[in-house]
Parts: structure tokens; sequence; C-alpha cells
């Protein structure tokens, strides 16, 4: 359904004001989407990311993920730890991941330790590491997970406070 063009079936005449009505619900049926974060191709982040939903990256992460589930998308470049119920990586990856499903397709490269219940490499894909079968299935964050995981600078002993008095 398109909101700037007029379509068949989309807009269902004019309301008193004379105003184009929607017919039909605009809105999904289900209530409870699920959330999909997306990085682009001009982005690089440098930190952790921690999503209750999915997350495609497109961009360059240097740093853990830990998502519902992720995706590494063609032409991404990822390095760090990951945690996710389910991954897909058509990139680059290089580090640890830990999921019940991993799925390197296309011309992804990835190297590193990969744990997990399902493993499968397409035929122009490349992996290079260890693979090893996961014990435990992967749990998603939740939303209290993600409020009460702090940054990296945060988390040194030696973290010195802004005024340290002297003016």
């Amino acid at each position: 359904m398109s909101y700037f063009k007029q379509g068949k079936n989309e807009l269902g005449g004019t309301s008193a004001g004379g105003e184009p009505r929607l017919v039909g619900n605009p809105v999904p049926e289900d209530t409870s989407p699920e959330n999909i974060s997306t990085l682009g191709r001009n982005l690089t982040i440098t930190g952790n990311i921690v999503s209750e939903g999915s997350v495609q990256i497109f961009g360059r992460v240097i740093g853990d993920i830990h998502a519902k589930s992720l995706s590494i998308c063609e032409g991404a470049q990822v390095e760090g730890n990951v945690m996710a119920q389910e991954t897909v990586i058509r990139g680059q990856f290089k580090g640890v991941i830990h999921s019940d499903s991993v799925k390197i397709q296309g011309r992804a490269s990835v190297e590193g330790e990969i744990f997990n219940k399902s493993l499968s490499v397409e035929e122009n894909a490349q992996f290079e590491g260890m693979a090893r079968r996961l014990e435990k299935p992967v749990v998603a964050p939740s939303n209290i997970q993600a409020k009460a995981e702090k940054p990296a600078w945060a988390q040194t002993a030696d973290v010195v406070p802004f005024n340290d008095g002297v003016r």
C-alpha cells in the first residue's frame, strides 16, 4: 500500500471534509511485529550492539553483537563476538560466534570459532577456523539485559571522574 500514490483499492473515496480516506487497515494484523534494526553501508560502528530483535548489517562493526537474529549482508564486515539464536553471514566476519543456527552463504568469508547447534556452509563461501557443538541453546537478550549492559569504558576499574577538583 502506498500513502503517496493513489492505486486501486487503496483510497476509498473522500471523507466529509473532501480528504481521501484509506480503505482497510494500514496497521498489520499482528500487533507485535518484530523489530529489525539495520546498519547502512556507509556506517561504521565501534562498540557493542544489543538488540531484542533482528539486526541487519550492511556496513562495518567492530565490537560484540547480541541479538535475537543477525544478518551480515554482502559487503558488510564484522569483527568481534556474536551471540544470536540465528546468524546468517553473506559478508565478512572475524571472531567468535555462539548461535543455534549459523548459515554461511554466497561469497561469505568467516574466520574464527563457531559454537552452534546447526551449521551450513554454501559451496562458494569460505570458513577458516573451528566449529563446535553448543550444549545449551542461545537466549535472545531481553529488554532488561539491553538496559543493564554497560559500555566498555564504564566497565573498567580505573575510570576517573570528570570533575577532579581542578578549576
